[in-house]
């Protein structure tokens, strides 16, 4: 038991890696951030392009049909090895030279566009065809009913899942080298101190919208 915790709750081990992984933990911060942006960005495109009608649009379904399949299965632990390890070693110009910071954003949006598009997909999907409709009898194009229409409602309805695959962004940026168990540890007790307001406001918005459906019931 002494041993046990000497290994991961020594507290002169947490003082003296504590500014090193805060400094790392700083790091990830910026790198989810800057995940996340560009993730819901993506996403978004992504999930438009799967709902384009007609049969033009097929050869942009089928690839984002294969891109989401192959992100969503391949782990995030590959992606990141692929690109921090593999592209340095092609020597491509603009490409092979850039840091692990940009190398970690990149497998993180790679990763989690595949699933915040399946989101947006569903989202798109849960509005009821008939709005669609009525807003293309007014005269709107395509393209004028999805985006003053059909996304506003999707993205409202999504925020809770979306704010649920941001906590898990969050945790796997936690690619942190320390000496020792007892830094794993310290870093693991910041990122539950991140993660659990976002948690708990994920909560209270899935509490609303249930009241506001409850509402409009009755």
């Amino acid at each position: 038991m002494h041993r046990f915790l000497e290994a991961f709750f020594s507290p002169h081990g947490f003082r003296q890696v504590f500014p090193d992984v805060w400094n790392g933990f700083q790091t990830n911060i910026r790198m989810a951030i800057l995940a996340e942006l560009l993730v819901l960005a993506f996403a978004l495109a992504i999930a438009v392009v799967r709902g384009l009608p007609g049969r033009g649009a097929w050869p942009l379904r089928a690839l984002a049909v294969v891109y989401t399949d192959a992100f969503r299965g391949t782990p995030l632990i590959l992606v990141a090895y692929m690109l921090a390890l593999g592209l340095p070693g092609l020597n491509i110009h603009g490409v092979s030279n850039r840091s692990p910071f940009v190398y970690g954003v990149a497998a993180l949006t790679l990763v989690y566009t595949a699933y915040v598009s399946e989101v947006y997909r569903a989202g798109i999907e849960s509005v009821h065809g008939s709005q669609r409709m009525a807003a293309r009898s007014l005269g709107l194009s395509y393209a004028q009913a999805l985006r003053y229409v059909i996304l506003p409602q999707a993205v409202r309805r999504v925020i809770p899942p979306l704010l649920n695959d941001f906590v898990g962004l969050q945790k796997d940026t936690a690619i942190i080298s320390v000496a020792g168990y007892t830094g794993y540890v310290a870093a693991g007790v910041l990122f539950i101190f991140l993660t659990i307001p976002l948690a708990r406001f994920t909560d209270h918005l899935i509490r609303e919208r249930e009241l506001r459906e409850r509402a409009q019931a009755v």
